[in-house]
């Protein structure tokens, strides 16, 4: 049996977590987009998936991969939005995956211009005391990209002002769950605000979260 090399891997990976985007309603059609860190000969750039091609079209070979100086190799364009995610692997080198939703919820609070505040401790899920909005740019911009990189500096989410949601991880895994968290606390949130502003959480209080999530998740017995 041959061997799968890791490239062939991340490509299936990323199929399968767009279909699982749309599955879940985070994306819809040709929506979102998501991207892997890839490195090629020694070269470091990302596989991102292709621009205006639904999660059901897809085909693990149509994933497009980018170079460090935005050299495409590919039979297609790669997603019109490869500038915020290479602006966001050039400033994070801890993520290794970055995923874009058109989610519902997520995308209504960045339409009022709204971070996600602490509310409710998973907030902390992102990285911090908030999701942060990023102001609004055209899509594929230069500008949004670096909007996008300065928000996600020290955060694994941010809003982006009239469009959607951004999530970055240490693994494919990794961001799925925090775009996944995200959207659902946007949907809390959301619910909350049509009765009242909700108290939020002060910022000792989430550090305490946060320092809890460092050492928080699946460990074996001794």
């Amino acid at each position: 049996m041959k061997a799968i090399d890791d490239e062939t891997l991340q490509r299936e990976q990323a199929v399968a977590a767009l279909l699982r985007l749309d599955r879940l309603g985070l994306n819809r059609g040709s929506t979102g987009n998501l991207s892997l860190r890839c490195t090629r000969q020694r070269q470091h750039g990302m596989l991102i998936t292709p621009t205006g091609m639904g999660a059901n079209d897809l085909r693990a070979v149509d994933l497009v991969w980018v170079g460090p100086e935005g050299e495409v190799q590919g039979d297609w364009l790669p997603s019109s939005e490869w500038h915020f995610h290479q602006a966001i692997y050039a400033t994070r080198g801890d993520v290794q995956a970055v995923v874009h939703t058109h989610s519902i919820h997520a995308t209504a609070l960045a339409c009022l211009e709204r971070e996600l505040p602490a509310f409710h401790y998973m907030v902390a899920v992102a990285g911090g005391d908030t999701v942060p909005l990023a102001p609004y740019h055209a899509f594929g911009s230069v500008e949004l990209s670096q909007a996008v990189a300065a928000a996600m500096s020290n955060r694994d989410a941010c809003l982006m002002s009239h469009h959607g949601l951004v999530a970055a991880g240490s693994s494919l895994a990794a961001a799925m769950k925090v775009a996944i968290e995200v959207e659902a606390l946007c949907e809390i949130y959301l619910k909350l605000l049509a009765v009242a502003e909700p108290a939020i959480l002060s910022g000792e209080q989430m550090a305490e979260v946060l320092a809890k999530f460092r050492h928080y998740g699946q460990t074996r017995r001794a």
